[in-house]
């Protein structure tokens, strides 16, 4: 009987050590939610319009490109003007022969007849997204977009996120709880960049820098742009990062190489120690990004970063697998840029519907009230227990004390993340 007593006397102090070893020191082993710390919580919606207008553009490049494989060459296919989902979700090539028309429709029957409507009018040709296929992309982009900000998320260092679709499975709304963020703006910033990276080769100037004005390029073509070539608009600062103004570049429409390419990329340092973004492209199109390269040498190419051009320098020699990303970048701006590249761009544009910040003094006030309000009910239960069961009260208290050091032990362990209503269910099981 005595060695029955040691041996649980031995095991309960060896299971309470280890329940202490794991909670001490607890600021550091225990993690506080976002009613604890305090933090961000938001609530964002997927424009899955962009994902749509995307893929469009996407297969209308590939149905083009497999009608010059059927001999039909000079065709232009175009999207619907305007902002309504016809204009996302469509495409016309008009202008046909009928021979020309026979051959799209033998096309969009050998590769696209699952997903696009084909209509065809006299020599015009329209294909329509179905809608299965629709509702497979937005989902798609809905889900990419969760991943890819979780993965932003988690190398920001933030701990115990909460990142998920908000409502049913069909849901363009994403919700996140960020607990202990203590710069609000760089993360929005940071949730919300798209980080879609494109190099373009550069038209006009054709070798490198930019135009003064749209209308400058547009005077250049004689008022008409070539179907290949599109405008884009770049911001000029200083070395400060200050916004002196707008400038404008004609590239190629089809980019080089973009950032589904991207193998890594960090900060490092420039040639005059500024921040700067080093990229390596994977082995296969850093081989085709270092043939074009080096067929346009003293030719400018245009790195675009979210529509928008960040930098045009011109070409000095091949260019493999490994670069540089310039633009008057600070230390933090390039810490973020690297960061989204890495976990990927996001399928469509993010749109803030809700956000609510809880301050680190909010949070205190919540630990101080339940710390307070713990206290008052483990006073009531101990002289409850003293009254009604004299000593033997004593061997219960003993016990709910080590209770209370095993839950700590336990959150501890694994890491858990301790809330208000978890501090009212610790009170509650005492």
């Amino acid at each position: 009987m005595n060695q029955s007593l040691l041996f649980r006397g031995i095991l309960i102090a060896l299971v309470v050590g280890i329940a202490v070893f794991s909670a001490t020191p607890p600021d550091e082993k225990i993690n506080l939610g976002l009613d604890l710390q305090g933090g961000m919580h938001l609530v964002l919606k997927v424009k899955t319009n962009d994902a749509l207008r995307s893929e469009t553009d996407h297969d209308m490049d590939r149905f083009v490109s497999r009608l010059k494989d059927e001999g039909v060459e000079n065709v232009r296919a175009l999207r619907p003007e305007g902002e309504d989902e016809a204009a996302f979700t469509s495409f016309h090539i008009d202008g046909l022969t009928p021979e020309q028309v026979t051959a799209a429709r033998k096309v969009h029957d050998n590769y696209f007849k699952g997903t696009w409507d084909l209509n065809s009018t006299g020599g015009n040709v329209v294909l329509t997204m179905n809608d299965a296929y629709k509702r497979t992309v937005q989902q798609q982009s809905v889900d990419q977009a969760l991943r890819t900000i979780r993965n932003r998320i988690d190398q920001y260092g933030v701990s115990e996120p909460v990142i998920q679709r908000q409502g049913f499975s069909d849901s363009d709304r994403i919700v996140l709880q960020l607990p202990g963020v203590d710069d609000p703006e760089r993360v929005k910033h940071l949730i919300q960049q798209t980080a879609f990276l494109e190099w373009h080769l550069s038209e006009y100037p054709r070798e490198g820098g930019f135009a003064p004005s749209r209308e400058a390029i547009l005077e250049h073509y004689g008022g008409q742009l070539p179907p290949n070539v599109e405008i884009l608009e770049g911001e000029q600062r200083d070395r400060d990062g200050n916004l002196l103004g707008k400038r404008y570049l004609a590239v190629q429409r089809t980019a080089v190489v973009t950032g589904r390419d991207l193998k890594n990329a960090k900060v490092s340092a420039g040639q005059f120690n500024e921040p700067v973004v080093a990229f390596t492209l994977d082995y296969e199109k850093g081989q085709a990004f270092g043939d074009v390269t080096s067929s346009n040498l003293g030719r400018g190419l245009a790195i675009v970063l979210d529509n928008v051009v960040i930098s045009a320098p011109t070409i000095r020699g091949r260019i493999r697998d490994e670069g540089v990303i310039e633009g008057n970048f600070t230390q933090e701006e390039a810490s973020d840029l690297s960061t989204a590249l890495r976990s990927g761009a996001l399928p469509a544009g993010i749109e803030t519907l809700e956000e609510r910040t809880v301050g680190p003094s909010l949070g205190q006030d919540s630990i101080d009230q339940g710390l307070r309000a713990g206290l008052y009910g483990a006073a009531f239960v101990v002289v409850t227990m003293l009254v009604v069961y004299l000593l033997a009260g004593i061997n219960a208290i003993f016990v709910l004390t080590l209770n209370v050091f095993l839950v700590f032990g336990m959150l501890a362990a694994f890491h858990a993340t301790l809330t208000l209503p978890g501090i009212a269910g610790i009170i509650l099981t005492i």
